[in-house]
């Protein structure tokens, strides 16, 4: 089995990719991890809109994660693929958490968190350094 860790960004999506590349040539079951926590009282709650910009709902961050693995499971099709939306505060100890019945994991460079400057991010560098199993680590092609 492979896990990925997915959140939606530039570097996660490229992590998706390699993933599900890596899970069609072993022929193995993927595992999307998206975590999600409770936002502070000062984040607003995502708008969802009709294509005619009408809000219909707000999105809890549970939903926005359920979204996003439902967005990346879209993206391996014909896969066995198995979505993990999971509550947690530590998105490293979601990853790690799946990672006991890997093979492997994938995790992008850097997520949404953290400052642009960073050669890893925090999360890639937990999983990294206490993962049960090899951690592959993808970085943007530089443009």
């Amino acid at each position: 089995m492979i896990v990925v860790g997915f959140d939606g960004s530039k570097q996660s999506r490229g992590a998706l990719e390699w993933a599900v590349d890596e899970a069609r040539y072993r022929d193995a079951e993927l595992r999307i991890v998206t975590v999600w926590s409770k936002a502070p009282m000062s984040w607003y709650p995502a708008m969802l809109e009709t294509a005619a910009g009408e809000v219909v709902a707000e999105a809890s961050p549970e939903q926005q994660a359920e979204a996003l693995g439902a967005e990346a499971a879209r993206s391996a099709e014909g896969l066995n693929v198995v979505t993990r939306t999971v509550h947690n505060d530590s998105a490293a100890s979601a990853i790690l958490d799946a990672a006991r019945e890997a093979n492997l994991v994938v995790v992008g460079s850097r997520g949404h968190g953290g400052f642009a400057g960073l050669h890893i991010g925090s999360v890639s560098s937990q999983v990294a350094g206490h993962s049960p199993c090899p951690v592959l680590v993808v970085r943007p092609i530089p443009s």
